[in-house]
């Protein structure tokens, strides 16, 4: 069977469209006769809620209605993971952060929306506010949440990590710290919400419409079938659009009021109303022997979570597993506790937990070297796992394994950068080496994805979906995909995706799972579609189904080329028989769950593997960081579009230069992009994305994922750059100007 969409470097069929600006967004949506909302949010970090005074409010002309928590007529809460659910809708009695929904203005124009919503007057007994995770957790804090401060906690325990340490040739210790990140994707939360037919349909960005129509079904107290969630094409997401946002007002709205209903945040709201990336205080010990083989790595991880839950028993839980990094670590001991604090809540953003815990081992990774003479790179190959060996988890792992290549090619760069000529301004220089290992998927759990694909009377197909596509590019990937299982070309595909009401559950656009999870389950619905199809034809060509093979536009013999028939005439052979068929595909990787008191047991089916070199200067009166250049070595896998990895790539290294040397949410400061800085395009260094493939025997085609590994190895490769250039090290992150200098002063001591 000939293969040809994966692999290939096709351009995106979105792609002109987008350039061309004729997307339409969720905030471009607009319906007859939609009445406009404006949130009512908490002014207080802690506080009971005495009073909500609407009247006022529900005065102003055009105001139809002012929600209150009274007015939610199911489960008045919500969390993207049941067992820690612990968000409401609309402020029951006590705010947590400051941006609590309180109240929900339902208005005919915007402007009286928004002024019914400043007329809103809220009541607050202030409570302390606790904004430490280590405070948090003494016995005499505030309790934020009836069960306590503490939101999970997770151990990874093997082998006998005292001794080790006792018997190391070298033993260095390190804290290090991380900061609060917004996403900071390009299109703000917005969504509109109407009935159709007796169905409430919600039309919104986001990147999991099968999670959000569950909460909204438990919130409005209603039947599966009575909610239909659609995904509008998303600007961007990055772990921030896995949350509920817009959603449940205007279904609220819409289901009392009957009328349409559209809420759009401003970039401002967005600021204080979404998640932000955990931040994370490490403390780690790390042990290796005269040849700079690693024996033990203690760790201790604390992460500020919030006043919600959100995604932080994820993170916590994927921290612990990624605390020692991609190498051999024969005794581990990790605690990875995430902590409710009155800051605003933290969620998943790209990487869960892992770029925190990189930073660490990989700044640690470099001191073993220093301190035992050895180059930081051959360390990091005498140590990095292969085919066959074991993680701290005690997971044997399978033939995809790229990490020893990918620190090969980086090593080569790193070979050619160290000396060169710089390539602007003066100033010390220095390259630093990164590398990281990431889990493909939710963590042990059952992590499935289910696709249909539908043969249509043209002789053309229809692939159905679940997977929300946010800018990463999964409907190029699952349409090839789908392709070739068929062995047809792709612009036969036609696509749906992400529709309640249409598409199976194809699971969170999340944890870099869709081109692995979702494009296993294509793969074997559109093999299982082909099978039907060849046997059909066996009947109309009377040559048997073995020696039949879909090529193109038709099904032809393998021993007879002669002998073929349109794909068209096999859809007309269907059509006459009562109907077209229509298969199903269903993926869900083989993994165990973790034991919650040594942390042992297989989380994921397969991993990626990276490594990257950072070439970085500094401005000895300044203090700034030019990165200079940046290659990232990253196996996938299979390359299913080459354009699409080197992209995810890029993108990944601008994240992840943002995280290394300027992003720092700072709850009473940052409320818009005026003050919160995130790279621009004079900020990026050059980057070299290079693609390794190791199959993954159990993926599409041996694909596997590349979307948070991209951005995991960055930030760790540009601060062991600056160690080099300052001749200090940085131990906290964002290393802004100031960092930068005390670590140039104390370079020179």
């Amino acid at each position: 069977m000939p293969r040809g969409a994966v692999g290939s470097r096709s351009p995106r069929r979105d792609l002109l469209d987008k350039v061309l600006g004729r997307v339409r967004f969720a905030a471009d949506l607009k319906v007859p006769g939609m009445l406009h909302l404006v949130v009512v949010r908490s002014t207080e970090a802690h506080a009971r809620v005495t009073g909500i005074d609407v009247g006022e409010a529900a005065a102003v002309p055009g105001v139809v209605r002012v929600f209150t928590a009274a007015d939610v007529p199911g489960e008045n809460r919500y969390g993207i993971i049941r067992p820690t659910a612990d968000q409401h809708l609309l402020a029951e009695g006590r705010v947590r952060m400051v941006g609590d929904p309180v109240a929900l203005v339902a208005a005919e124009t915007p402007e009286a929306a928004a002024e019914g919503a400043r007329r809103v007057r809220v009541a607050y007994e202030p409570l302390p506010a606790v904004l430490d995770p280590a405070e948090a957790l003494e016995a005499a804090a505030v309790r934020i949440h009836e069960r306590g401060n503490l939101c999970f906690e997770q151990r990874v325990v093997r082998g006998d990590v005292d001794r080790a340490l006792s018997e190391a040739a070298v033993v260095v210790e390190g804290t290090y710290e991380t900061s609060r990140i917004e996403h900071a994707y390009i299109e703000p939360e917005a969504g509109v919400a109407y009935l159709e037919d007796g169905v409430l349909v919600v039309v919104c960005c986001t990147q999991n419409p099968h999670y959000d129509r569950r909460d909204l079904c438990r919130l409005l107290g209603l039947p599966e079938e009575r909610v239909r969630v659609i995904q509008a094409p998303t600007g961007g997401g990055f772990g921030g659009k896995l949350d509920l946002s817009v959603q449940p007002f205007v279904a609220l709205a819409t289901w009392h009021t009957g009328r349409p209903c559209r809420l759009v945040y401003s970039r401002e709201e967005s600021f204080a109303a979404s998640s932000k990336r955990h931040p994370f205080r490490m403390r780690y010990r790390t042990a290796a022997d005269r040849e700079g083989r690693l024996l033990a790595v203690e760790a201790d991880l604390l992460a500020d979570t919030g006043a919600y839950a959100s995604y932080g028993l994820a993170v916590a839980i994927r921290a612990a597993v990624h605390a020692a990094g991609p190498y051999r670590v024969p005794n581990v001991r990790v605690r990875s506790r995430a902590v409710y604090t009155n800051h605003p809540f933290s969620g998943a953003m790209r990487g869960f937990g892992a770029p925190q815990v990189a930073f660490g081992y990989e700044s640690q990774m470099d001191r073993v070297a220093d301190a035992l003479g050895l180059d930081p790179l051959e360390v990091r190959r005498r140590n990095a796992l292969g085919p066959g060996e074991h993680t701290i988890t005690g997971q044997r792992l399978g033939p995809s394994v790229g990490l020893r290549e990918c620190l090969e090619r980086v090593g080569r760069v790193r070979a050619r950068w160290d000396g060169a000529p710089g390539l602007r301004g003066d100033g010390p220089v220095g390259v630093g080496v990164g590398a990281m290992y990431y889990g493909i998927g939710n963590t042990g759990m059952s992590n499935p994805s289910t696709a249909h694909v539908r043969f249509d009377e043209d002789g053309g197909f229809t692939l159905f979906t679940g997977a929300a596509e946010i800018g990463q590019g999964s409907d190029r990937v699952l349409t090839a995909v789908c392709a070739d299982a068929l062995g047809v070309d792709p612009d036969r595909v036609r696509l749906v995706r992400a529709d309640t009401a249409l598409t199976a559950d194809a699971g969170a656009t999340s944890a870099s799972r869709q081109t692995y999870i979702s494009g296993g389950a294509v793969l074997e619905a559109g093999q299982a579609l082909g099978e039907r199809i060849l046997r059909r034809a066996e009947d109309l060509l009377e040559i048997p189904a073995e020696d039949l093979v879909i090529e193109g536009d038709r099904v032809r013999s393998r021993s007879l080329p002669s002998r073929e028939v349109p794909l068209e005439e096999v859809a007309s052979s269907f059509a006459k028989a009562g109907g077209m068929p229509r298969e199903e595909g269903r993926f869900d990787p083989e993994t165990t769950p973790l034991d919650r008191e040594s942390g042992q047991g297989v989380p994921y089916a397969t991993y990626a593997f990276a490594a990257q070199v950072a070439r970085v200067r500094v401005d000895p009166v300044t203090g700034r960081v030019r990165v200079e250049r940046i290659a990232a070595a990253h196996d996938v896998g299979r390359g299913v579009h080459p354009p699409g990895v080197r992209g995810q790539i890029t993108g990944g290294v601008a994240m992840g230069v943002g995280m290394a040397l300027m992003e720092a949410f700072d709850p009473g400061r940052d409320r818009n992009l005026d003050t919160y800085l995130i790279p621009t395009a004079a900020d990026m260094p050059r980057v070299h994305p290079m693609i390794v493939e190791a199959p993954e025997p159990t993926g599409p085609f041996g694909a596997k994922g590349v979307g948070e590994p991209a951005l995991i190895p960055t930030a760790p490769a540009v601060l062991n750059a600056l160690a080099r250039a300052c001749g200090a090290r940085i131990w906290r992150l964002p290393a802004g100007l100031e960092e930068v200098l005390e670590a140039l002063g104390r370079g020179k001591e």
